[in-house]
């Protein structure tokens, strides 16, 4: 088979899968609603398509026609069959990718960029395996899962959608005869039945347990069994190069994280009842993970004492067992497991309810103890000539409790410096009156706050009563001290400052954790101690320019050095892509945050601190989104070594961690991206010459100068964006557990940067993530004879210059300017609208032109033809799901705000973003 039509074949195996989906779903919609919903329904996409090629008003008329005909139920279903069908969609595109992955490695082809075979392969060709130790030693990689308004499927919704997944997985590992071929179809056609009488939306309002038990659901389907098997992998693969790996085990440097439950910036529904709700269930989750696991390993290990030896404390741990049954009395390891696992049974029941279920079966102290017992059946295996056992579930279930431990995931609290601010500011005024903390300037709220640091005396009085608002902050910090006392203190490892803008902002959360506890500032009899990590996460523009001189600030009071050593000489900095780029458009925040990036290592390297950097990063392009590996790889020389934390948003983590195969894939390219980015990066890669950054700071003033002109400087702005896209029906159907504003106004600043670029991609202007490059480009040619061979170079040679242009064009090509035209029309000013949207129009020109000059396309992403051709087969999907969005929108705006028409948008923001993927 030549290479044309190989790759033919591989196009046609998706094909195939799409085309039956989309065949067993029009049989469901037949019989379940008639032949004649079916052809409405194909009408109207036929109608979509035609405006699409033609755009021309006979194409709108027919199209507004055929959606203001439509009835309620009508509408549902057209929403619902489009919505389904992106479902579908994205299930064939997960299940190619996991068949063309299988297909490489069973061919033997060389690994692939982004496996961890490709990264351990390039450092060995490198000649830095020896340094490979280190790296594990000191790494820190994680992603933290997020919450987002529109990820709120139910876990029944996804269930269907999983178990569709499997079908189609299992014909492609699977010889079938034609009895199971028809059978396997008929499961197939089963599950997308049950798919769409299943209710996508929930019916109640989005509480943050909910999104806690959404989040949960993926260390259910992938998490817990994922990352143990990528850590065993990857050991596998170093012990065939390094017999050192074959004795000793990896450093657990891998965790995933959460922000769910425990960020409070602008949620006041995250309380300490909520994070202590949330601890409980992560506990379960992870217990009940291990009882599982230790149930079935008691099965498998059925050897015999008069068959096969068993050590000391091996014969030990079984006596100590309450399974007094004389079928296993000559099977020690069944016993001892039966002992840990009524042990393990014990502190779940404690966690839950805090009782004792048997005052014979003690629980355990914490992870490590249930840790040891596990490793002494370990030992115990591979000292009597069964290491073979040793290596299958009881080494994925070691490993497991060495990531997950007691809390499953880490939390990271979260709350705004203003709010810190306040609770110190009432703490100092009750203690010691007088004070007026908000009055002082900076220079003396530092010295105040370290003066406080340094007594032993605390301020918060049992005798005294509190504000609403700091009583509960201060229950938040109760609530971390207990939590690390019952799950241990992985549970909560980091404490993150929203709008971080001074040094008083890190000491007034030293200041709360003192007061509870949790910090020990250095005194004679003691040294200093701190029990979290503080991090400060600098959002805007300016947050980012000032954000090293903060840290260097910090680092110069002995104090506060003092504490860094007691958590191994190690601060993060947060860094915030949504805000800034709300704040500044998308290539000025990716160029303010590449030198932020510069000038921490600097600063860092300066005081001997080692800096981990967190990437708040969205899924979405205008929020920092993109691929994983380009982004890691793309960082400046020294920002990442071998530490890295990365906000998984909840609109992707559907998309990269519900298919298991695809989120072991996903966790082995952070892994993959962190080693190279610290072994492989030479000093002078990604190191842009002076004349590049020169053209990049041009570049960046007059892109930033057209996006403020608009947004924040054009008059009506607002006007136009609250009736132009969903924002105003976000923010009224309360979809999601957080309100959609900071303050109770609708302006842009107030704005949380989440629903911002939501609702631009919901409209396809996609405006957040290329809006002032187009413009920026044209001065910086009109002012540059060579400027375009310049920028051509840059796209080439430089990996940050490329990633943003690759991310650029990814999201123009989903952008679609005529029917962000209908959007328009819901704009009633007609000046207004106009006006704006011709501006809009006519940047949109401008940049899709520069990136097409820059990057030698003839089309948007061509240089990614999978890409291309699965965004062009989505329109015909998409599309319809736009226009009747549209419609809704009318009528919502018209007085229509029934259950229906609401439940109607909510479905549509939903499957609009299903389709588009990381642009929702």
């Amino acid at each position: 088979m030549d290479g044309s039509k190989a790759v033919e074949f591989k196009d046609e195996l998706l094909g195939r899968d799409i085309r039956q989906l989309g065949r067993m779903l029009g049989d469901t919609i037949r019989t379940q609603h008639g032949e004649e919903a079916f052809n409405r329904i194909e009408n109207i996409r036929q109608l979509a398509i035609r405006f699409r090629r033609d755009q021309c008003e006979q194409a709108k008329a027919e199209l507004d026609q055929a959606l203001h005909a439509l009835g309620q139920e009508e509408t549902s279903q057209l929403i619902r069959a489009f919505t389904y069908f992106s479902l579908l969609a994205n299930i064939a595109e997960d299940q190619h990718h996991t068949r063309r992955s299988r297909a490489h490695l069973i061919a033997g082809s060389a690994p692939r960029v982004g496996s961890m075979a490709k990264a351990v392969q390039n450092v060995v060709h490198a000649g830095r395996l020896d340094a490979l130790p280190d790296f594990f030693a000191d790494a820190h990689i994680s992603p933290v899962f997020t919450a987002h308004p529109t990820e709120v499927q139910r876990k029944s919704t996804l269930n269907c959608q999983m178990a569709i997944a499997r079908v189609l997985d299992e014909r492609d590992r699977v010889q079938m005869t034609p009895d199971e071929q028809e059978s396997n179809d008929n499961a197939l056609a089963r599950g997308i039945h049950t798919l769409w009488n299943t209710r996508l939306l929930r019916t109640a309002k989005l509480s943050v347990l909910d999104e806690v038990e959404n989040g949960l659901s993926f260390f259910d389907r992938t998490i817990l069994s994922g990352l143990p098997q990528l850590y065993c992998s990857l050991q596998d693969t170093l012990a065939k190069l390094d017999p050192h790996w074959a004795q000793e085990e990896l450093p657990t440097f891998m965790k995933v994280g959460s922000w769910i439950g425990g960020d409070r910036d602008g949620n006041p529904f995250v309380t300490a009842t909520i994070l202590k709700a949330t601890l409980q269930r992560q506990a379960d989750v992870a217990l009940e993970h291990y009882l599982t696991e230790l149930h079935k390993l008691a099965s498998q290990l059925s050897l015999a004492q008069s068959m096969t030896g068993s050590s000391d404390e091996l014969r030990a741990l079984a006596d100590a067992s309450t399974d007094l049954s004389p079928h296993r009395i000559d099977e020690p390891y069944r016993r001892a497991i039966y002992g840990i696992h009524a042990r393990l049974s014990a502190n779940r029941l404690r966690f839950a309810t805090g009782a004792q279920a048997d005052a014979k079966v003690q629980p355990y102290a914490n992870a490590q103890a249930l840790l040891a017992d596990l490793e002494i059946v370990h030992r115990s295996l591979v000292a009597n000539g069964s290491a073979v056992l040793a290596r299958g579930r009881l080494r994925h279930l070691r490993r497991a409790v060495k990531v997950f431990g007691f809390s499953l995931a880490p939390i990271d609290l979260r709350q705004n410096s203003d709010v810190h601010e306040r609770v110190v500011a009432e703490l100092l005024s009750a203690a010691r009156p007088g004070v007026d903390y908000k009055s002082l300037d900076e220079d003396s709220r530092c010295k105040l706050l370290l003066e406080e640091l340094h007594t032993p005396r605390l301020l918060i009085s049992p005798y005294l009563e509190y504000s609403e608002d700091t009583a509960g902050e201060l229950a938040i910090f109760r609530a971390l001290k207990e939590a690390h006392a019952a799950y241990g203190p992985e549970c909560v490892t980091n404490y993150i400052i929203s709008k971080a803008a001074s040094v008083s902002d890190l000491l007034e959360v030293a200041l709360l954790l003192k007061e509870h506890g949790l910090l020990r500032a250095g005194r004679v009899d003691a040294e200093s101690a701190m029990a979290v990590n503080i991090i400060p996460l600098f959002e805007t523009i300016d947050d980012l320019r000032a954000g090293p001189a903060i840290m260097a600030k910090a680092f110069a009071i002995p104090l506060y050095m003092d504490l860094l050593r007691s958590r191994g000489s190690m601060h993060e900095v947060m860094l915030g892509y949504s805000d800034s780029n709300k704040d500044g458009g998308y290539f000025t925040s990716g160029w303010e945050l590449y030198k932020a990036e510069i000038e921490l290592v600097q600063v860092f390297e300066k005081y001997g601190i080692k800096m981990r950097l967190f990437h708040g990063r969205g899924g979405s392009v205008g929020r920092g989104g993109g691929p994983s590996y380009d982004a890691i790889l793309a960082q400046p020389p020294g920002a990442v070594q071998g530490r890295i934390r990365l906000t998984e948003q909840g609109e992707v983590i559907t998309a990269k961690y519900a298919n298991p195969e695809v989120g072991r894939r996903n966790l082995e390219v952070m892994v993959a991206a962190t080693m190279e980015a610290t072994l492989l990066g030479d000093s002078a890669a990604g190191r842009a010459e002076p004349a590049q950054l020169s053209a990049m700071q041009a570049l960046s003033d007059e892109a930033l100068r057209t996006y403020r002109s608009l947004v924040y400087e054009t008059e009506g702005f607002e006007q136009y964006f609250w009736e132009s896209t969903v924002i105003s029906e976000i923010a009224a159907l309360n979809i999601g557990s957080r309100p959609a504003s900071r303050k109770k106004t609708t302006s842009i600043e107030d704005l949380r940067a989440i629903p911002w670029v939501l609702s631009w991609a919901q409209c396809r202007v996609m405006l957040p993530g290329w809006y002032g490059f187009g413009s920026a480009v044209q001065a910086f040619l009109a002012n540059n004879p060579d400027g375009l061979a310049q920028l051509q170079r840059m796209y080439k040679e430089w990996p940050f210059f490329t990633t943003l242009l690759s991310n650029m064009d990814m999201v123009l090509a989903k952008s679609d300017i005529a029917i962000a035209s209908r959007y328009a029309t819901l704009v009633r000013d007609e000046a207004l609208r106009v006006s704006i949207f011709g501006r809009i129009k006519a940047e949109h020109e401008r940049t899709v032109e520069a990136v097409k000059q820059i990057t030698g396309q003839q089309e948007l992403q061509d240089a990614n033809p999978l890409l291309q051709r699965s965004i062009r087969n989505r329109f015909p999907y998409i599309d319809p799901l736009n226009h009747v969005q549209v419609e809704l929108l009318r009528r919502f705006r018209d007085g229509d705000t029934d259950a229906a028409t609401r439940e109607g948008i909510h479905l549509s923001i939903n499957g609009v973003a299903a389709g588009l993927r990381n642009s929702g």
